[in-house]
């Protein structure tokens, strides 16, 4: 985190100096190497190395790029780490767009609030202990947390069939570990998954976790006049997602829809921007597992978590995966002010800030009877949740995003204190 805020310290000191001038157009292959400092109230500070790679070819269609590449390995001070590489390829496939993703996450300290959010009663300030054991006045709380490993595997493409409307498909392939928490500092705690695993509610099949196969397919519409850093237009992805328990045979099969739209008007030589998000998934027939309600089902990824709701890449501010439900609505609203524009080290910057308005709620619960048999229940399952908070950022060639941003529950039983995150990306 020092090392990005010293590197925008230096740029913002160097503001009297910049004209602005043009944009530079750029072409060929373009490198950015970069430390990876970043800070998420869930994880901790994050340290590591990543490469951005782009291929702008002739540069007559700048500031889109035909190729992206992508690496990453990074680790956070709380324990998880990430290893991962995805390519978006918008040339390789002739009025198409490929993309891929595979990455690796290990969290042994992942979160854990129960299912349908409210209907779950979260204590902030809860320390749970088990039979015999002694508290300690400095004890850190482990009682809403577990441990999850995921291995990550997508492919996805799409083909145009008219002017911004495309055809699109893909396939993907999760692994996924779960357990209790078992890290020392926690050692004699009972966790809420223990409560869980012993009531039923996690059932013994599924406990340790599993894999699921995804087939996808939907339209897409695309009107955006950028990808990373739209300023007008629309996109929208409307898919079907069918899960077939090929591997695991436990009976996990399933089929799901996902819709979402984003909108970005423009005012004021595209220097402000109001922008949206409304996004809604269903499952339409079968039974997910416990370790897979969390799961957004886009094609295209645009955060590396693809995950809620709670966290960074769906409600900011929220409890990461504090909300799990069979099917759920979210809603996420901005107003992006791109400050000043300058040219630093023959690339085009920007400064920008967006204040945002984060909603989201349950629409189909998931476990509810046997929830409320459990003695686990305590009501407004389908009560909302909102958050709100503001975001700065420093984009480069309209294609990357360094991203801080800090939010806060409008209830306590979201989350206590303030949400941050320094990573990269609009969150839409």
């Amino acid at each position: 985190m020092k090392k990005i805020c010293s590197f925008i310290a230096a740029i913002i000191l160097s503001m009297p100096f910049m004209a602005q001038e043009a944009e530079i157009i750029k072409s060929g292959w373009n490198f950015g190497p970069l430390p990876v400092v970043g800070f998420d109230s869930d994880l901790g500070f994050q340290y590591g190395v990543c490469c951005d790679i782009f291929n702008y070819g002739d540069g007559t269609n700048y500031p889109q790029y035909d190729y992206k590449i992508n690496v990453e390995a990074s680790t956070y001070t709380k324990g998880s780490s990430i290893l991962r590489t995805y390519g978006d390829f918008k040339t390789l496939i002739p009025d198409g767009k490929l993309f891929f993703d595979i990455t690796y996450f290990n969290a042994p300290k992942f979160g854990f609030y129960g299912f349908n959010g409210f209907a779950q009663k979260y204590d902030p300030d809860q320390l749970a202990w088990a039979p015999g054991a002694t508290p300690q006045s400095d004890a850190k709380s482990g009682y809403n947390f577990m441990s999850r490993n995921q291995f990550r595997a997508l492919v996805s493409v799409r083909k145009t069939l008219a002017d911004n409307l495309s055809a699109a498909a893909g396939v993907a392939f999760y692994h996924i570990t779960t357990d209790r928490l078992n890290l020392k500092d926690y050692d004699g705690q009972s966790t809420l998954y223990d409560e869980y695993l012993a009531k039923g509610l996690i059932r013994s099949d599924e406990k340790d976790g599993g894999n699921v196969t995804q087939l996808r397919a939907g339209l897409v519409y695309d009107s955006r006049n950028h990808d990373s850093d739209p300023t007008r237009g629309e996109n929208v992805e409307a898919s079907l997602v069918y899960s077939p328990d090929l591997i695991d045979g436990r009976g996990y099969s399933n089929l799901g829809f996902h819709l979402s739209m984003s909108q970005f008007m423009s005012a004021y030589n595209d220097r402000i921007t109001f922008a949206y998000r409304a996004l809604v998934q269903a499952n339409l027939w079968g039974d997910i597992p416990y370790y897979f309600t969390n799961n957004i089902n886009s094609m295209f990824f645009r955060k590396m978590y693809t995950e809620g709701l709670g966290g960074n890449a769906s409600v900011r501010g929220l409890n990461r995966n504090g909300v799990l439900g069979n099917g759920f609505l979210m809603l996420n609203v901005e107003l992006r002010w791109r400050i000043y524009d300058f040219k630093f080290i023959n690339q085009n910057w920007q400064i920008a800030t967006n204040p945002f308005f984060d909603a989201g709620k349950i629409l189909q619960p998931y476990r509810l009877d046997e929830q409320k048999e459990a003695g686990m229940y305590n009501g407004d399952e389908y009560a909302p949740h909102y958050t709100a908070g503001l975001g700065i950022k420093l984009v480069m060639n309209h294609n990357m995003v360094v991203s801080f941003e800090g939010g806060k529950p409008f209830s306590k039983n979201d989350g206590k204190g303030l949400w941050t995150n320094i990573g990269f990306n609009y969150l839409f």
